[in-house]
C-alpha cells in the first residue's frame, strides 16, 4: 500500500527549484512519485511506506530549500 503526505516547501520560485527538490526527493529509498506545486510551495510524496521526516527534510535542504514545519 503506498502512502501519499504533502509538504509545504520555502524558498521555491522556479522550474529548476522544481526540479533539484523533485530529484533530491526521488532519490530516497522507496520513493515512487514526487509532484511539486509551485504557485503553493506545496510537494506531494508518494512512497512504498512512511518517509522519515528527518530524511525529507535533510532532501529538501540538499536541494536548498526548507520544509516549512508543519
Amino acid at each position: 500500500m503506498s502512502v501519499t503526505r504533502t509538504y509545504t516547501v520555502t524558498g521555491m520560485t522556479c522550474s529548476h527549484c522544481v526540479s533539484a527538490v523533485s530529484s533530491e526527493l526521488g532519490s530516497l529509498d522507496g520513493v515512487d512519485d514526487v509532484q511539486v506545486d509551485l504557485g503553493a510551495g506545496a510537494v506531494t510524496v508518494t512512497s512504498e511506506a512512511p518517509l522519515d521526516d528527518a530524511a525529507v527534510r535533510a532532501a529538501v535542504d540538499e536541494a536548498g530549500y526548507e520544509l516549512a514545519d508543519a
